[in-house]
């Protein structure tokens, strides 16, 4: 039996001797998610965010044909400068483990990660879903299938706002995913706090989400929870005023024929000039508010066994 090619940083191991609560982080968002220096300072303040409120940062990434859970200083500035990594899921993680190659990890491949070291909460801006003109292309992202069959409770703040978000929901629903909306009825859509769509679920407290994972795991049911979080007011665009730019960019996408995981990195681009840079700042406020949630569900799955 081959034996699983995973390294713990020295905090994370630390953590998992303790018995103290973990939240993974994943690396897509560092190498893909942002520009430099942007991306690294935000990877720094989102694992200080988890520390600050009672748990342990482990940004996953896979490293010369190791998963790396948590990265030193020198690894994650390493990773937020390098060009052309490449972006991994489900469908190329073992491959590039197996030849010994490097890669971030997408919410998909953080997730199976996350789960063979035995961490049960992850963190992340916002989830793939179903693409806009998916019954002629049938680009849907993993991440909603990993969801389906990884027992990991992902915080989000909701579908990324690019995606058809009514058929990403009902895509969940078909699966048997939970989507539960913190602190609202509605489900949010990454940038605005509104979708225009009622979450199937609701929950006020991270005590009620753990709860509710304690209880998938004793029925035995396969899968992850989806906790849509959204983002704060201070910080959000309006739905209204960010569906020109997302319709724009959509546009060019399809004139210039980019397709497959090259969409995602280019949609946000092209809306974060649009915006003036204004994406990019309310991207970084909502992986710090899933953050800070993520590990407060973590902490009550520890203390609450």
């Amino acid at each position: 039996m081959t034996t699983l090619p995973i390294r713990f940083s020295p905090e994370v191991a630390r953590a998992r001797d303790q018995g103290s609560a973990l939240v993974a982080l994943e690396s897509t968002i560092i190498t893909h998610g942002m520009p430099w220096p942007q991306n690294l300072e935000t990877a720094g303040r989102v694992e200080q965010a988890v520390r600050e409120a009672g748990a342990v940062p482990a940004t996953i990434a896979v490293l010369e044909g190791r998963i790396h859970i948590g990265l030193t200083g020198a690894e994650l500035r390493g990773l937020a400068q390098v060009q052309g990594v490449a972006k991994l899921s489900r469908a190329d993680l073992a491959a590039c483990l197996a030849s010994g190659g490097s890669g971030a990890t997408t919410v998909a491949a953080t997730m199976i990660c996350a789960r063979a070291a035995g961490i049960r909460v992850f963190a992340t801006g916002g989830i793939g879903g179903v693409h806009r003109g998916a019954a002629e292309s049938f680009d849907i992202s993993a991440d909603l299938q990993e969801l389906a069959q990884t027992p990991v409770t992902v915080v989000a703040a909701g579908p990324k706002a690019v995606l058809d978000l009514p058929k990403t929901l009902e895509y969940l629903e078909t699966m048997g995913v939970p989507v539960i909306a913190f602190g609202q009825d509605e489900l949010p859509a990454f940038w605005s706090r509104t979708s225009g769509l009622k979450a199937p679920l609701r929950m006020d407290e991270p005590a009620q989400i753990a709860a509710a994972h304690r209880m998938r795991e004793a029925l035995g049911l396969p899968g992850g929870q989806l906790v849509a979080n959204p983002v704060p007011a201070a910080d959000e665009i309006a739905q209204h005023e960010i569906a020109p730019w997302i319709a724009a960019a959509l546009a060019e996408a399809g004139a210039r024929g980019i397709s497959a995981k090259a969409v995602t990195p280019f949609l946000l681009q092209h809306i974060y000039e649009a915006s003036a840079g204004r994406s990019l700042a309310t991207n970084i406020a909502l992986v710090l508010n899933n953050a800070r949630l993520a590990a407060r569900i973590a902490k009550d799955l520890v203390m609450n066994p």
